[in-house]
């Protein structure tokens, strides 16, 4: 596609269908391993904090792989490295319930399919789309894209809770495998075009690298930028969030002598309430600076998880949290991902956004890690929240200063032309 000649409304539709319907299915895998961790761990016998450790190395490992993959991405094109992810979700799903031992269950859970669900997500499926759309689409693309990754963890978390009941955890994994391997008929709207969409007009000139510049160039660029690193601080806390609860949320639900179909539902209602809140963030963003969305969603989880501490802890009291807290869930990714395109440019968003998805998974491995930890050591996970309120109001605050240039809307740029 030349980059003068527009994409069909009908052309542009199939290629965020096709994103989002990918990220549903990678993100509904990697969302759901919390409710495996019990299973594994009355069949293994390695014990919770193992368990822990080995789903703290896949968050990690999911972050690692997407600016490696986003590389790739950049050079050969998104649906080569969606279909090689796609093998190594499914094999590493499948090989799974065969882990005996903690390094066994590493390779395969934390190795092998959480970098198959990286080639499958966020930096690889919204830098294709941002590449091939107009400036003034990219938010909603981006929040629609997102909102097909809570799709899939309000699907998966019942049925895999449903078939783990039912058949079993082996077979809940063997299925899910097998689901995982859609994602490679699906990769084919998103095959390479033969030109990029023109930059964004609200970029800063000054950040955004001239034509021609290596890839290596640009990440020095964008490391020296303080809006940037400020990005990667929010960026952590969200990570943290989120990979703590989708790991013990059924913990937790368990303390308090609630039923497991509680944490099932619960991380279902995350999933359904961060629709909106991903379709909502993606709109907001081309109204109003994406850094005070960012703020206001951190503070906002901070209020949250205070108001549930407060709370009675009863399935309804779950419910509610679950939902509040999946409005601002993954909301994030559109915005951030939006502002490292006006910050840097679209050639090497997918990479540029990828690292900061790998400093999202490195408060992604701490936030599994030492919940499983806390658990150990304290029997419950009272350290685990007063973390995460404190990491909140710090993202909340480290977002505000971030450059951002005045908002330029489809309106503005009809007036002009």
């Amino acid at each position: 596609m030349n980059p003068e000649t527009p994409m069909t409304p009908r052309a542009a539709w199939m290629l965020i269908l096709a994103a989002s319907a990918i990220l549903m299915i990678t993100m509904g895998a990697r969302l759901t391993t919390g409710l495996f961790m019990s299973p594994i761990n009355t069949s293994t016998g390695l014990g919770i904090a193992k368990i822990s450790f080995a789903m703290a190395i896949g968050q990690f490992v999911w972050g690692a792989a997407q600016p490696v993959f986003g590389a790739m991405a950049d050079k050969w094109g998104s649906s080569k490295v969606i279909i090689l992810g796609a093998v190594m979700l499914a094999a590493g799903t499948a090989l799974t319930p065969f882990a005996g031992s903690q390094w066994t269950l590493i390779m395969c859970m934390g190795v092998l399919s959480a970098a198959g669900a990286g080639a499958g997500s966020f930096s690889i499926l919204i830098g294709a789309t941002a590449q091939r759309l107009p400036a003034e689409r990219r938010p909603f693309a981006a929040g629609f894209i997102n909102a097909g990754g809570s799709f899939g963890q309000f699907v998966f978390a019942p049925l895999m809770q449903a078939i783990i009941g039912g058949a079993g955890w082996v077979v809940a994994m063997l299925t899910m495998a097998a689901t995982t391997l859609l994602t490679i008929p699906l990769a084919w709207p998103l095959r390479r075009s033969a030109g990029l969409a023109a930059a964004d007009p609200s970029a800063p000139a000054k950040a955004v690298a001239p034509p021609g510049i290596g890839l290596g160039a640009q990440i020095k660029i964008a490391l020296r930028d303080r809006s940037y690193l400020c990005l990667h601080a929010g960026f952590f806390t969200c990570g943290f969030h989120i990979a703590f609860l989708v790991t013990h949320l059924p913990g937790e639900v368990a303390l308090c002598n609630l039923a497991p179909g509680v944490s099932a539902t619960a991380l279902a209602l995350i999933g359904l309430f961060n629709i909106a809140g991903s379709l909502s963030a993606g709109a907001l963003s081309t109204r109003y600076r994406m850094k005070s969305l960012l703020s206001l969603m951190y503070a906002a989880r901070a209020v949250i998880i205070v108001l549930y501490l407060l709370a009675p802890k009863t399935p309804l009291t779950f419910y509610i949290f679950a939902g509040a807290l999946g409005f601002t869930w993954l909301a994030t990714v559109p915005p951030t991902a939006g502002l490292v395109g006006k910050l840097f440019g679209l050639r090497y968003l997918s990479t540029l956004f990828g690292l900061t998805l790998l400093s999202h998974q490195v408060g992604a491995f701490f936030g599994a890690w030492l919940g499983g930890l806390s658990f150990v050591t304290y029997g419950d996970y009272t350290w685990m929240w007063c973390a995460d309120i404190a990491l909140a109001i710090g993202a909340a605050l480290i977002n505000l200063p971030i450059r951002e240039a005045h908002v330029v809307r489809a309106a503005d740029l009809l007036v002009k032309a």
